[in-house]
């Protein structure tokens, strides 16, 4: 299921096709994209975790009916999945639990890094959301991640500093945008 198409990017629902779980289990098993998400824990060490994976993702997304979830990111002209752009409630202090407040982010494949492709899809599920009665919507970022700092500023986030209000106290660098005024 497509989620937003822009002029580069399809954005769509993960399927448990073999180029799709060879490409999650390419992204997840990387030592230099884990590193940032929850500091390597929940790394794929053999590729039949992809299925796995794309299973758990399912299961944790399928109560919103779409609204929220973790997608592909996947290039137009040549069909390839650069990676993944999410969109969901953050998790509280139990790090499980999920709040009122809703997260942009993204997980990109190295030789996809560079291209624009992250803010390209956020932009496109930011868009999305504000279309609904969300008025905020933050990017959480593990400090030193200077790359997607840069696509949060990019994307016009303001930056409020580190914050462990979310993921179990973790402390993140905290991004928010705001809703774009009515007209």
């Amino acid at each position: 299921m497509s989620v937003a198409t822009t002029d580069r990017l399809l954005l769509r629902d993960w399927t448990d096709a073999p180029a799709d779980l060879a490409r999650i289990y390419d992204i997840y098993s990387r030592h230099e994209v884990m590193r940032w998400l929850g500091g390597g824990t929940g790394r794929l060490t053999e590729p039949g975790q992809a299925a796995e994976r794309l299973t758990s993702w399912r299961d944790r997304y399928a109560r919103y009916a779409g609204r929220y979830g973790l997608w592909a990111i996947e290039v137009r002209d040549t069909g390839a999945v650069a990676g993944s752009v999410l969109l969901k409630p953050l998790p509280g202090a139990d790090g499980h639990t999920p709040t009122s407040d809703i997260e942009v982010g993204w997980h990109l494949h190295p030789d996809s890094w560079g291209h624009g492709y992250a803010t390209e899809a956020a932009r496109a599920v930011l868009a999305r959301e504000f279309t609904t009665d969300t008025r905020q919507v933050y990017a959480v970022v593990t400090p030193g991640n200077e790359r997607s700092m840069a696509v949060c500023r990019r994307l016009g986030m303001a930056h409020l500093g580190r914050r462990t209000d979310w993921y179990g106290g973790t402390e993140v660098e905290t991004f928010v945008r705001t809703a774009p005024a009515s007209r």
